[in-house]
């Protein structure tokens, strides 16, 4: 019989680092750039974040604590997703540094502000991909019994979307040729991946294409 580790979060794991989100992943790294009312820039990545709804496109990411991001994105209503590349991991782990209120992100990793085309926040110009979104909602998340989180989760529809031309084929967008980062457990566990990796698999009376 297989042995299972057990334990209830409410009461601490016991292991040397949670392994709720590194069982939860590897997960897509929400790299979002916002401005504040003053329009100046941020760039921080979040590593709880995917997309929740094809039509309209809503994407989301979730911050531990009221950071510059969430105020940012609450007073503007807009924001930018930047895909996370292997070639950029390092620049976005240094957009992660805690700096002082109005230091701008893209200066101290390197990064070029391309203006967004539908909103004010600006792309990263390096990454290949980029959602322009605007802000559809936005809670305080709270505990079973009701009790309110020092967590925020942000919501925002997708009005317009980059893509580096060279990561079409036939029109169909290629994955793995991106290279995307995904974050994983423990203290800085990430993870890339490539077309060995892949596999399809098609729903129940699905047609399959041709």
């Amino acid at each position: 019989m297989t042995r299972r580790y057990y334990y209830e979060p409410a009461k601490g794991h016991g292991l040397p680092h949670d392994p709720l989100n590194a069982i939860i992943g590897p997960r897509p790294i929400g790299w979002i750039s916002s401005v504040d009312p003053l329009g100046r820039n941020n760039l921080a990545p979040y590593s709880f974040f995917n997309c929740f709804n094809y039509r309209p496109p809503i994407i989301g990411f979730s911050s531990n604590g009221w950071k510059d991001s969430v105020s940012n994105i609450i007073a503007t209503g807009h924001f930018v997703w930047n895909l996370t590349t292997r070639d950029l991991a390092e620049k976005m782990n240094e957009t992660s540094a805690a700096l002082p209120h109005g230091e701008d992100e893209f200066i101290r990793a390197g990064l070029t502000p391309l203006p967004g085309t539908r909103v004010p926040s600006p792309l990263v110009a390096e990454s290949p991909v980029n959602f322009e979104c605007r802000l559809s909602q936005h809670l305080q998340l709270t505990s079973a019994a009701g009790e309110p989180v020092d967590t925020w989760l942000v919501l925002g529809e997708v009005v317009a979307v980059h893509i580096d031309e060279s990561l079409l084929e036939n029109g169909i967008y290629q994955t793995a040729k991106a290279r995307p980062v995904l974050r994983a457990g423990g203290a800085g566990a990430y993870y890339s991946i490539d077309e060995s990796q892949r596999f399809d698999l098609l729903r129940p009376g699905a047609r399959r294409p041709g």
